[in-house]
Parts: C-alpha cells; sequence; structure tokens
C-alpha cells in the first residue's frame, strides 16, 4: 500500500470516530436520558426540582470538560500523545455510558454521576479528535475532512437513534398493558448499552489506522515534565494572545455565533412545544435533521473549495438569520418541518468549517492546545443565547420575539468574521510550526 492510499485510510478513518461519538451526542444527550431522567431516574422529585438537577447536572458536566481541555491538550502535545489521550477519554465516555444501564427508580444521583463521566469521557475525546485533523488532513482538504466527519456523525448519530427510539417505543406495544412500563424502561436501559457499544466496536478505526503525530516541542522544554511543560505553554499562549490575533479573534466569533446556533437547537423543541407542535412531529423533525444534515454538510466541504471557508460560513450565518426570522410567524405542524429543514441545510456546513478554519491558523503540533481552548468557547457558547431567549421571553409574555433576537449574534458574528485575516493566521501558525523541534518522549 502506497503512502497516499495509506493517507486516505487515515482519513476515512479519522472520520469513523465522528460515527462513533455522535451516537452519545443524540441518545444520550438530546433525545433518551433527558426523558429518562425526568420520568423515571428522578420521579421521586418534584418534576420543577427533577428539572433543575438535570440542569446542574449538564452545567457542572461543561464545565469541569471545558476546564481540563486546554491542560489536558497542552499535555497531550508535549507528549506526543494525542490519540492515547483520545482513547483513556473515548473509554471513560463508553464506562460511564454503559453504567446507567443500572439507573432505575429514584436514581437520580447515580444518574448524574454516570452522565458526568460520560460527558466528559466525550467532551474529551472529542479535543483529542479534533486535534488530530490538522495530522490526518493536509492545508488543502482539512475543510473537506471535516465535513466529511461531521456528515458521518449525523448518519451514524441519527441510525442509533432510530433504532433506539423504534426500540423503546414498538417493542412494549408487544406486552400486557401492566408490563409495558417496565419493558420500556427496560429497552430505555438497553439503548444506553447499545450506545456504548457503538461507540466502541466504531472506534477501532481511528485507533488502528491513524498514527500518532511526532512530538514536537519547544526549544528548552527537553528536560520539563509534562504538567510543569502544559501550564508554561498555557501561560505563553495567554501572553503571547496577540501573536494569534486572527486565530483570538476567530474564536471570540466563533462564540458569538454559535451561541445563536446553539440557541436554536437547544430551544426548538420548547418552542416548538410552546406554540402547539406535537410530540411527534418534534421527534420527527429531530430524525429528519439528522439524516438531511449530512449530505448538506459534504456540500459545504465541496463548497469552500470554490468560495473558501470564510464566505461557506458567511453563507451558513445568513440563512440562520432567514431562519430566526421566519422562527417569528411559525403556526403549523409544516412550518417546523421546514425550518427543521432550513437548519439541516447549514448545521453540519458551519460546524464543520469552523472546526477546520481554527485548524488551519494553529501550529498543527499545538492542535490539542488550541482545540481545547476551542472547546472552552463551545463550551460557554450556550450562555448568552438562552439568557437573551429568556429575559426577550419574560418581557414580551411569549417566545416569538425571542426567536428573532436569535438574528442579532448571527449578524454579529458576520461582522466580526470579516475582520479575520484567514492568510495572516495560517502564515504565523507555519511560522511559529517551524520554531519547533520534533524529539522523543
Amino acid at each position: 500500500m502506497d503512502t497516499n492510499q495509506i493517507r486516505k485510510r487515515a482519513i476515512r478513518a479519522w472520520t469513523m470516530y465522528d460515527w462513533a461519538n455522535s451516537a452519545f451526542a443524540t441518545t444520550i444527550m438530546a433525545a433518551v436520558l433527558p426523558v429518562y431522567y425526568s420520568s423515571v431516574a428522578a420521579s421521586t422529585l418534584p418534576p420543577n426540582i427533577a428539572t433543575a438537577y438535570w440542569g446542574y447536572t449538564t452545567s457542572i458536566s461543561a464545565l469541569l470538560a471545558a476546564l481540563l481541555g486546554p491542560i489536558l491538550g497542552a499535555v497531550a502535545d508535549f507528549r506526543g500523545s494525542k490519540k492515547t489521550f483520545l482513547t483513556i477519554f473515548m473509554l471513560i465516555g463508553v464506562t460511564g455510558t454503559a453504567l446507567l444501564y443500572w439507573v432505575r427508580t429514584g436514581d437520580w444521583l447515580m444518574a448524574s454521576i454516570f452522565f458526568v463521566i460520560g460527558q466528559i469521557g466525550f467532551a474529551g475525546s472529542l479535543v483529542f479528535y479534533d486535534a488530530l485533523l490538522p495530522h490526518v488532513a493536509n492545508q488543502d482538504e482539512i475543510d473537506q475532512v471535516s465535513s466529511r466527519g461531521y456528515a458521518m456523525g449525523y448518519i451514524g448519530g441519527g441510525l442509533l437513534l432510530a433504532i433506539n427510539l423504534a426500540m423503546i417505543l414498538i417493542v412494549p406495544a408487544r406486552f400486557p398493558a401492566e408490563q409495558k412500563a417496565e419493558i420500556t424502561s427496560l429497552m430505555t436501559r438497553l439503548s444506553f448499552i447499545s450506545v456504548a457499544v457503538w461507540w466502541l466496536v466504531f472506534s477501532f478505526p481511528i485507533l488502528r489506522y491513524v498514527s500518532e503525530p511526532a512530538r514536537r516541542i519547544e526549544r528548552g522544554e527537553e528536560h520539563f515534565n509534562p504538567l510543569q511543560a502544559s501550564f508554561k505553554r498555557l501561560g505563553e499562549t495567554f501572553k503571547e494572545i496577540r501573536h494569534y490575533r486572527d486565530l483570538s479573534l476567530f474564536l471570540i466569533t466563533f462564540w458569538v455565533y454559535t451561541n445563536g446556533i446553539g440557541t436554536i437547537i437547544t430551544m426548538a423543541t420548547i418552542y416548538g412545544a410552546e406554540i402547539g407542535i406535537g410530540q411527534t412531529t418534534l421527534i420527527g423533525t429531530l430524525l429528519m435533521v439528522q439524516f438531511l444534515a449530512a449530505p448538506f454538510a459534504l456540500l459545504f466541504g465541496w463548497l469552500s473549495k470554490r468560495i473558501g471557508a470564510k464566505r461557506s460560513i458567511y453563507l451558513s450565518l445568513s440563512i440562520y438569520s432567514v431562519i430566526a426570522v421566519a422562527g417569528y410567524f411559525m403556526s403549523k405542524e409544516w412550518h417546523f418541518w421546514a425550518l427543521g429543514a432550513a437548519v439541516a441545510t447549514v448545521q453540519g456546513g458551519s460546524q464543520a468549517l469552523s472546526r477546520s478554519l481554527m485548524g488551519k491558523m494553529m501550529p498543527k503540533s499545538k492542535s490539542a492546545e488550541f482545540y481545547g481552548f476551542f472547546s472552552v468557547f463551545e463550551k460557554f457558547s450556550n450562555i448568552a443565547g438562552p439568557f437573551l431567549f429568556g429575559v426577550v421571553s419574560m418581557l414580551t409574555g411569549h417566545s416569538r420575539l425571542s426567536i428573532v433576537s436569535l438574528i442579532l449574534f448571527f449578524l454579529a458574528g458576520i461582522f466580526l468574521l470579516t475582520r479575520v485575516n484567514v492568510e495572516r493566521g495560517i502564515q504565523v501558525a507555519i511560522a511559529d510550526e517551524d520554531k519547533l523541534i520534533t524529539t522523543q518522549v
């Protein structure tokens, strides 16, 4: 097998990890566990307390993952162990997910702990997965490879979610009425096991065919221990933030427009339920978005080759702006389907190209550290959007203007993105990479 074939196989293996881990995002984070938590695990608590505890659980897990990302990323860069850290966090996530099988009625604390373990494993593994992107793809193809990864993730996550929903909704109907609740609980808990198995099995390609990148460090770091080196690097990055002015501005820009994107995703079902959209439509639209987003993620990868990643992100944010305005007029179920389809056209593309654009403007031997910061900005991007949504809803008495208000994030994102000089950012990254030396641990 020649070098080009080996490289293409590594790219295919890398994209398969999106297929593997997205099962956690769809079944555990989005669709099944939140319902099981409130209706079973925390059913012994008042509904408002159960909802609050779930909110605390998700916030704690996101905060821990965000704080660990840059530190562990810098350690992984220094040791030359990005793939090793990916493996460790993948196994942590798989373990936490599998343990959810044993959560029964009243086990809200157990469910919270196991979810936090799973979420830390999920988010942590993504830092090192993203960090491998600049190593498996060159500058000319990084946008397309990132888009292929997101497409695989949408298909894989959507496929297992569809299987799990069918298992939870259809299998109990074949049993007597007095057994349906018990069988539904069993099918739900088996869906947690299915996610763990799916995640583990489909992680094998990246572990087998993607090589650990060579260790490259700064001169003078040869005798540092990993933790000492990681904090030194983080300190230098903060001190030299102006040195990475375009990358830093892009991170701020990403945080701004991701607030709008994330709020549309997280508040869509609540907003839909408020205006009378049925549960079947809400679930059906979620599945449709998963499968429809895949080809459009690939389309944006193709588009970036023609007009560039930056202009492609402009396009996606413009479409999101139209969606925010159209959401104000939504009143019928077909409106919800139509807006869901519109979101699907840009969701994968905006995420994939943000990831690849970030990858172009960082020294690739420090990719885990910088993607750790990327993860921090991503985790904290669900603060301002939901807050604005809630404030506008309280002031106006309904959520229609809340949806429209999200256009502020998209317009601000477009403006800030015009200030990012991608070519200058790439040249800074190349110059810094050339200063590093190759060495062994």
